[in-house]
């Protein structure tokens, strides 16, 4: 009942403030289950509410809204929840809200379960939108890139949990108790078998590797960093990216005062994560400097400039990665995406002002979509002839069995 009561706070606040639902989950003995509940009510909120909507007149609201879909979660997309367990845990946990909210939950869920398999068959004749719990807005674009299948396919992949994957060092070999490298995942990536918590993987506390999806790859890849450089992560935040680069690099020898990198964020937290990553892995030589590079570079960074490699990994709408940010899906809007593309662009600018000349600047996101990724590389090319793209790499999750990823190089021409 505590777990279910957890997943229902969680999703009450949630849906009254918008908060990161990974950012309310308590360390606790349930973790596991917790998150599994919250994400699976997160990603599926548009069919459960078509389903609950089916039993009420008017869905409620706070706590007897969350209730309700986190017991509906459990009956329709949880097989391995028991009914009983479902039903009965959960109207124990809305009590703690109402008497009445408990009676209705429990009135609500009953009905849902006896009809379950109708309510099923009927949710697979609807849009697909419902059917998958995706906005209607981010759909239609899909169905006009991708065609039906595939629209159904990349829905139907963010519905599922996210897979756990740990990078290494480059031509390390690893033993995590999971599966080995897959097919066009790289050997330096091995994936943590489902239950198995990062921290009890060998080698966690020595720092031997970072928890990093394969699709991040193509960014590190396309940077092409070797010692003796001074490269920049421009969004560094939680660390992963920076400690791939650093590994890569190795640590600078005293008397090559070239060799640097710099770890480049924006707000208090993201910056201590910067730094607890760094010290874990063993990676404290790295420079961390604190900034918005929405606004031209601070003295403190352009005293460091012109760099030779700079890795700009924008902040977007993370449309390639809602099978692992479930939540941001229902943050998607057109407005938002371009407003997100205005950042982008101004990140993009005051970076280019940083490289050196002859040197290579990798721009990605998480994004799919063009107004984010390929579009952004064209308006700054039309703007700057002197920017050359050396190579581009795409990652769609159903093609390439990772996140959704775009990362494009490009080059400042020396004259």
């Amino acid at each position: 009942m505590n777990s279910r009561r957890e997943a229902i706070f969680i999703i009450t606040r949630w849906l009254a403030t918008q908060e990161f639902p990974d950012r309310m989950i308590p360390d606790d003995p349930n973790r596991a289950f917790i998150t599994d509940l919250v994400y699976t009510t997160v990603r599926r909120k548009r069919s459960l509410t078509w389903a609950l909507e089916r039993f009420l007149k008017k869905m409620p609201k706070g706590e007897t809204e969350a209730a309700l879909l986190v017991g509906a979660c459990q009956l329709l997309f949880m097989s391995d929840v028991a009914d009983y367990a479902a039903i009965n845990e959960t109207v124990e946990a809305a009590k703690v809200a109402s008497q009445r909210t408990a009676g209705l939950v429990n009135g609500v869920l009953r009905n849902l379960q006896r009809q379950r398999e109708q309510v099923l068959s009927e949710l697979a004749t609807q849009p697909i939108g419902i059917r998958v719990s995706h906005p209607d807005a981010l759909v239609t674009r899909w169905l006009h890139r991708f065609g039906p299948e595939e629209t159904l396919a990349l829905c139907e992949w963010n519905n599922e949990p996210p897979d756990t994957w740990l990078a290494y060092p480059p031509q390390q070999k690893a033993e995590t108790g999971g599966d080995q490298q897959e097919k066009g995942i790289g050997e330096a990536f091995r994936k943590l078998e489902r239950g198995m918590r990062v921290e009890d993987v060998p080698g966690y506390a020595d720092g031997a590797f970072v928890v990093q999806d394969p699709g991040t790859a193509p960014a590190i890849e396309l940077l092409d960093v070797r010692p003796g450089l001074n490269v920049l992560d421009a969004c560094a935040a939680p660390g992963g990216k920076t400690i791939q680069i650093a590994w890569r690099m190795g640590a600078p020898a005293q008397d090559d005062p070239h060799h640097r990198l710099v770890a480049f964020d924006l707000h208090d937290d993201r910056i201590e994560r910067i730094h607890a990553n760094l010290a874990r892995t063993r990676q404290e030589w790295v420079t961390v400097l604190q900034g918005d590079l929405t606004m031209p570079p601070s003295p403190e960074l352009a005293a460091l400039a012109p760099f030779d490699r700079i890795l700009l990994d924008a902040p977007c709408s993370n449309s390639g990665v809602l099978r692992r940010r479930p939540d941001a899906r229902w943050r998607w809007t057109t407005r938002r995406m371009k407003q997100l593309a205005e950042t982008q662009a101004t990140m993009l600018e005051n970076a280019l002002t940083l490289l050196a000349p002859g040197g290579r600047l990798v721009y990605s996101t998480c994004s799919l979509e063009h107004e984010e990724n390929r579009r952004q590389i064209t308006v700054l090319r039309r703007a700057h002839p002197e920017v050359v793209c050396s190579g581009v790499i795409e990652n769609i999750p159903t093609r390439s069995n990772t996140d959704g990823a775009f990362a494009c190089a490009l080059e400042l021409r020396k004259i």
